[in-house]
């Protein structure tokens, strides 16, 4: 019996501990009411009319500009207007740098790609010139010094192949880590 009795104790304390705990709901309540204080707090919102006249300078009271309800003057207008165009002209500039970076990238990379043309297209020269050396497509060796020394010269452009295929693919890693896009390092 009263081993019975505190078996029932501690499922009550297990229970009553577990209900002192807080619900989901009010946890959901107090994140609500957080936010709503976060949001409280108003974000500043900057126009071009609060913008320091020197970007690099530090607006303090005397700086800033004064708050007018009518139309801008002329003066303030030009100010601005020459501000526009100066952005206007280095984005200008910015995007000429980048095309000429791009077409230089292009450039470099379409040589490599001619000069893996020439070198395929001397191995493919060397091989028809053995096989009609031997008078048959189908040659299973060489029989003569002369398609002895065209196959030589064959692993030695092959090699050279290879290596010009590992400096395109270079080429094409740096490019795509510079941030061109795909037409510019896979032309």
């Amino acid at each position: 019996m009263r081993r019975m009795f505190l078996q029932m104790l501690a499922i009550a304390l297990l229970i009553s501990s577990a209900s002192y705990g807080q619900s989901l709901g009010d946890i959901a309540r107090q994140n609500r009411e957080k936010k709503a204080e976060d949001a409280s707090t108003a974000p500043k919102v900057i126009t071009n009319q609060t913008l320091p006249k020197d970007p690099d300078a530090n607006p303090g009271p005397s700086d800033a500009p004064p708050v007018a309800s009518g139309p801008a003057s002329s003066k303030d207008l030009n100010r601005l207007s020459a501000k526009h165009h100066v952005t206007e002209q280095h984005l200008a500039e910015q995007r000429l740098a980048e095309q000429r970076a791009a077409e230089q990238w292009k450039r470099q990379i379409l040589a490599q790609e001619n000069t893996m043309a020439t070198l395929q297209a001397q191995i493919d020269r060397l091989h028809a010139s053995i096989q009609s050396a031997n008078g048959s497509a189908q040659s299973e060796g060489p029989y003569n010094r002369y398609q002895a020394r065209q196959l030589q010269r064959v692993a030695q452009i092959q090699v050279q192949l290879d290596q010009q295929k590992r400096k395109l693919d270079q080429m094409q890693d740096a490019a795509r880590h510079a941030g061109m896009h795909t037409p510019v390092y896979d032309p």
